[in-house]
């Protein structure tokens, strides 16, 4: 066990883990931020998607040693423009089924309008080509960050 001072969402913590823990598990169990969510384990899903210095990142594959100084953005704190858009979007076009992947989904849907913020359908599926959602909801998800897109065009 180590001590890690780690930045989340805006707040420094105080989290008592190994150095080989993933992220996830110290954004979880340590800082009782339940909203990232564990999927495969292995980076292949996007369930665990949260932001390190604004970048979306795997944290079920990232050593919380890694981490450093960095700041960690969780789904409980991601506030910018981008991502009000999405989950407002979300909500209109009613994306989620159960609801699983979403976190991490919004998470990456918003990082994609940060950088591109007019999007084609060839860029969403190659940003969001990393989150996998078990209940197919692929097409809805396309037409919310077209939706959120629009919205902040203004």
């Amino acid at each position: 066990m180590a001590a890690f001072t780690l930045k989340i969402n805006g707040e420094s913590r105080q989290i008592d883990v190994a150095p080989d823990t993933p992220l996830l598990w110290a954004i979880r169990d340590g800082a009782g931020l339940t909203g990232t969510k564990y999927g495969c384990g292995v980076a292949q899903c996007g369930a665990c998607t949260v932001y390190l210095d604004g970048q979306p990142v795997r944290s079920c594959s990232m050593p919380v040693s890694a981490v450093g100084s960095s700041e960690v953005t969780t789904i409980e704190g991601v506030t910018s423009k981008e991502a009000k858009a999405v989950q407002a979007a979300w909500v209109a076009h009613d994306v989620p089924q159960c609801g699983y992947c979403q976190s991490g989904q919004v998470m990456s849907a918003a990082a994609l309008l940060g950088l591109n913020p007019k999007p084609t359908d060839e860029d969403i599926d190659l940003a969001m080509n990393g989150n996998i959602c078990r209940c197919a909801t692929y097409v809805r998800i396309r037409a919310a960050i077209h939706s959120a897109a629009k919205t902040l065009e203004g």
